[in-house]
């Protein structure tokens, strides 16, 4: 695998090597948003799938990931530094990334991955189509059920409190779906827009006095949890997260959302049929299924709130 920096993609050229199968090998370029537990887990995801359809990195594939460690000013450079390499296939992890490469790429087929709503996102124009060179695998989750786990470990919670990104329409999207679902399941939601990450620990006051529990879903805050961690803890209010690894870690009461490791495979299946000779146009979009959901219960934490705890739930130390 050939992982490289932006300043390094900008400052190198993608040198050719001796090696004639490995210079014959397809390269898969991945265009990650940051170094977070569900975006990794998602390339793992690729990575495995890719190798069960019998394509084993340095024998028959190569990988080159570029990691722009949210900062959307590095997006430009890093997608046109892959495509000048030449890819098979290019994934794009994230809907700025994805947006930009749809933008300014008709040569190359893309794969989207871990993108909420890809229609609204404007990638595709309807979730059973791909469009020009564009398909891929989609992180949205079942909020209905999330709010449904809410209600069954903390009966009493009435209002759910969320960050928002300002600069991430991912972020928009989730809130859009978390306003239709709150509203029908009849809870209500304070939602706090955040324009610079530094502002998180003063936008959190606000939810003060105001939200029984605090909602963090597929969106570039994952990078800020611990900060979001910590003023709740403040606050005495529970954090639910989309991921497994922050219920691990304390930082999450429990999660609930849908394995990245399966989005990623999702998009590694969308690969490997462009890398066999399919055509995007030919390809069908993928979504999570339900079964893809799980939810994880820090144990000490469901303690300290007194919650009930889900006989379908994995219990962490």
């Amino acid at each position: 695998m050939k992982k490289i920096s932006i300043a390094a993609a900008a400052a190198t050229m993608f040198l050719s090597g001796c090696d004639s199968e490995k210079q014959e090998s397809p390269l898969v370029a991945i265009v990650n948003y940051g170094q977070i537990p569900p975006l990794l887990a998602s390339i793992d995801g690729i990575k495995k799938e890719l190798s069960e359809n019998g394509y084993s990195e340095g024998k028959n594939i190569r990988y080159e990931i570029v990691d722009i460690a949210f900062d959307h000013t590095l997006i430009p450079q890093a997608v046109m530094n892959v495509k000048n390499h030449n890819p098979k296939v290019i994934v794009a992890i994230s809907t700025p990334i994805a947006q930009f490469a749809k933008g300014k790429i008709c040569d190359i087929p893309l794969v989207y991955s871990d993108v909420t709503d890809p229609v609204d996102a404007k990638l595709i124009n309807a979730p059973t189509k791909s469009v020009d060179n564009m398909t891929g695998s989609s992180d949205m989750q079942s909020l209905k059920a999330l709010l449904t786990l809410v209600r069954s470990i903390l009966p009493q919670a009435k209002t759910v409190g969320m960050l928002y990104t300002t600069f991430d329409c991912n972020d928009m999207a989730l809130l859009n779906m978390m306003r239709h679902e709150t509203k029908a399941i009849g809870m209500s939601l304070v939602a706090i827009p955040v324009d610079q990450m530094r502002d998180i620990p003063i936008r959190m006051q606000e939810l003060k006095g105001k939200a029984d529990v605090i909602y963090v879903g597929a969106s570039g805050l994952q990078s800020a949890l611990a900060v979001i961690s910590g003023e709740a803890a403040k606050m005495n209010i529970p954090v639910i997260n989309i991921e497994e690894q922050s219920v691990r870690d304390g930082l999450a009461l429990a999660s609930f959302g849908v394995n990245y490791e399966s989005v990623g495979r999702n998009a590694g299946k969308l690969v490997a049929k462009l890398l066999k000779g399919s055509q995007v146009k030919d390809l069908t979009p993928l979504f999570p299924k339900i079964e893809d959901h799980k939810c994880f219960i820090n144990r000490k934490l469901a303690q300290k709130y007194k919650i009930n705890i889900p006989e379908n739930a994995t219990i962490v130390e």
